[in-house]
Parts: structure tokens; C-alpha cells; sequence
């Protein structure tokens, strides 16, 4: 550019102006009580901070499911919520969202101490919880921990109070309550319980008391499940302030995803490894889950098909093997859960630790070789195909004497069909 005297005139470039973080945030919630659900297509409709929105595109979420859609808006607002949704439905986002955005506006930083708690039962789910965080959450400054059990506990011990964000599962939290000087929740802003149900049953209920004892009761508290827990006592233990109940499914058709085939076929119980060996060989090219009640009948069931693998070469060479249960070292079930979520012909044999919440991606059947409890764990159980409105297959194998399940299933809205 020439000025009028013939000289080159230089770039004039404008300072960028920072706007204060408190103006920012003070817009962002002048918009909350504005959020239209049915107007939300992107994440960039809703009123997030610039930190959440950049994480979430960079982990390619772009447009919120149903779930995320209904519930994070009300998050914003600090209603205290009870989730349920479908299997696969993307609840995980739809309480990490609200919990990264309030720490944003509280300015949250290390001084601050633990200002969230995120409680699930299972270290596989919190592991899931964990990573998924770090993707979405890496723009802002707070920090995060992964509290559960097998990993060191003194290195834990040392930092944790210097974490904002906790994702633990209810044993070892309450070991950092009772033995850990430095734990101290007392500014603790928001709790969720994910598999709120799960972790309010009986095996956690003595836990879930005394961790409940130690938090402090003006907090925003949100549940999250596939099957939610409606009951007044632990609706009251967990001191919820008239709690919105969010479900997108409730009235859908079936309880379970629609992309979802499930069968069922009878089977006396000493043909029961034939049945499943059949099987595997007739899909030996996919990926599947095989379901046991006990961790012994996984190991002895994982070692008794390696071994006819390994002499008789009946598989391909590249099918995989993997087991998960609860007597695993924590080392080793996270390797097995790597081994599964990476590998295309694989067969995992699993307890109901890796029943709810995991993320296992393209899983094309789940078999449940042992009737489940009831009909959530069932609903659990095959919950880890057909995710994401994707497809998959079911197969509940059950013994003459187990036929009243399937009452039990249709009371829940479980469409099945029997197999000869």
C-alpha cells in the first residue's frame, strides 16, 4: 500500500483484544435457559467455553446424541439428574460435558483441590471414563486422576489432593477417605455415579454409605445408566434436590437397541461346551463375547479352548483368545481389554465385570452361556453390540429349568426369539 507522498505504508495490525474469563463465562450462562433441545443439531449450538468445544471436534463428536441432547442443557443449569438410556447411547459425554464446563466456570486450578466425583464399579469403565476425558477435556487447565484398585496406591496418595477430577471406583476411594491425610472433598462442586444402579446395590451399598457420609451435601449430584435405579431410599442416601428424570428410551418399544437381533436356544447343561465350540467355529471370522457367571468357569473355559486351538490348528491362525474377570492383576485385564477393543477375530470370555458401560468397538455377537440374574444384567450384557445405532447379535443359551426368564425378559420389553 502507497500513501500519498509516494512512501510505503506499513500493515497497521490490531492488538487482539482478551476478554476477561469472567465476561465470558458470564455469557455463556445468560444463554443456558435458552437452550432449545429440539433446535440442537452440533455441539456448537450449545453454550460451551471454546476450550470444550475445540476438544470435542478434535475427538470427532459433532452432533450430540439423544442423551446428550436432553441432558446437558439441564446439567448447565445445576439440576440434579437421573439419566437412563439405551446401551451404547453416549451417556459418558453427557455428564463429562457438564462436569468440565463447571470447573470452567468456577475457575477451577490445582489450589482448588477436588471439585468433581465420578464413581462407577467397574476400574475397566473408569479406565473408559479416564481416557475419554483426557480427549475432551485437554484444552482446559484443571487436572485429572484415575483412583482405582491393583494400581499404586502410595503414588496416588501423594497427588491426589492436587487433582480437580476424580474417576474411581467406590473400594478404593474409600481407602483414600479413611487412610489419606491429605483426601479432602469438602469444596467438592458435583458428583456422578455412572451405572448409578449398579453402584447402589447391595455388594456396594456398605461403600457407597460411608463415601456418601464424607461428601458435602450442597452439591450438584447426576446419575447415569442404562437401567436407572427410580428408588426413594437411595434417591434419598444420595440427598438429590428434586431430581429431573431423564429417559430417552422410555417410550420406545423395546428396552433394548433396535438394531439389536436377540435369540435364545435351550441347551442341557453337558452340551453346553459343545453348543459353544460349534459355535464359535461357525463364526470364526468375527468378533465376540462369551458371558460366564463365575471366574472360574472363564479361566477353565479360555485354557480348555486355547489348548484344543493350539494342538488341533481348528481356528485360523489369526484368531485371538482374551479373558477378563475380576481376580485378574489390573495389568493384565487392561492388556486383555486392549487386546479386544484392537483386534477383529477375537473371542473375549468375561464375568460381568465387563458387562456395563465398556466401549468395545464392532463386536458382532455377544453369547451369554449362563443365565444372567435378571433381566438388566441381561440388558447389560447385550448392550455391548448394536452400539451407537450400530448393528449386532445376540445369543442367550439356557437350561430347561431356566425357561422363566424369558417372562422375565418379556416384562422388560425384550424382544427374543427362540433358535432350534
Amino acid at each position: 500500500m502507497v500513501n500519498q507522498s509516494g512512501k510505503k505504508k506499513g500493515k497497521i495490525f490490531k492488538k487482539k483484544q482478551n476478554i476477561p474469563v469472567s465476561n465470558i463465562v458470564e455469557e455463556l450462562c445468560a444463554k443456558y435457559n435458552t437452550i432449545d433441545e429440539a433446535a440442537i443439531k452440533t455441539f456448537d449450538d450449545l453454550p460451551l467455553s471454546s476450550e470444550t468445544q475445540k476438544g470435542l471436534k478434535e475427538s470427532n463428536y459433532i452432533e450430540p446424541l439423544p442423551i446428550q441432547k436432553q441432558s446437558i442443557g439441564l446439567a448447565l443449569r445445576g439440576e440434579d439428574i437421573l439419566g437412563a438410556a439405551q446401551t451404547g447411547s453416549g451417556k459418558t459425554l453427557a455428564f463429562l460435558v457438564p462436569v468440565i464446563e463447571l470447573l470452567y466456570r468456577e475457575q477451577w486450578t490445582r489450589d482448588h483441590g477436588i471439585g468433581a466425583l465420578i464413581i462407577t464399579p467397574t476400574r475397566e469403565l473408569a479406565y473408559q471414563i479416564f481416557e475419554t476425558l483426557k480427549q475432551i477435556g485437554k484444552y482446559h487447565k484443571f487436572s485429572a486422576a484415575l483412583i482405582i484398585g491393583g494400581q499404586n496406591k502410595r503414588f496416588e496418595k501423594n497427588r491426589i489432593n492436587q487433582c480437580n477430577i476424580l474417576i474411581c471406583t467406590p473400594g478404593r476411594l474409600l481407602e483414600h477417605m479413611d487412610e489419606n491425610p491429605l483426601f479432602d472433598c469438602t469444596g467438592m462442586k458435583i458428583l456422578v455415579l455412572d451405572e448409578a444402579d449398579r453402584c447402589l446395590e447391595v455388594c456396594f451399598q456398605e461403600n457407597m454409605n460411608a463415601i456418601i457420609e464424607n461428601l458435602p451435601p450442597c452439591r450438584q449430584t447426576l446419575l447415569f445408566s442404562a437401567t436407572q435405579t427410580k428408588s426413594v431410599v437411595d434417591l434419598a442416601r444420595l440427598s438429590l434436590k428434586q431430581p429431573v428424570y431423564v429417559s430417552v428410551h422410555e417410550l420406545s418399544q423395546h428396552a433394548t437397541p433396535a438394531k439389536l437381533q436377540q435369540s435364545y436356544v435351550i441347551c442341557n447343561l453337558e452340551d453346553k461346551m459343545a453348543l459353544l465350540w460349534s459355535f464359535l467355529k461357525a463364526h470364526e471370522r468375527e468378533k465376540i463375547i462369551v458371558f460366564f457367571s463365575t471366574c472360574k468357569q472363564v479361566n477353565y473355559t479360555y485354557e480348555a479352548f486355547f489348548s484344543l486351538i493350539r494342538t488341533k490348528h481348528t481356528f485360523p491362525p489369526r484368531t485371538h483368545l482374551a479373558k477378563i474377570y475380576g481376580r485378574m492383576s489390573q495389568q493384565q485385564r487392561l492388556e486383555n481389554y486392549r487386546i479386544f477393543n484392537d483386534k477383529q477375530r477375537v473371542v473375549l470370555f468375561a464375568t460381568d465385570v465387563a458387562a456395563r458401560g465398556l466401549d468395545f468397538q464392532n463386536v458382532h455377537w455377544v453369547v451369554q452361556m449362563d443365565c444372567p440374574e435378571d433381566a438388566n444384567t441381561y440388558i447389560h450384557r447385550a448392550g455391548r453390540t448394536a452400539r451407537y445405532q450400530a448393528g449386532g447379535n445376540s445369543l442367550l443359551v439356557l437350561l430347561p429349568s431356566e425357561l422363566a426368564m424369558l417372562d422375565r425378559l418379556a416384562d422388560k420389553k425384550i424382544p427374543i426369539k427362540k433358535l432350534k
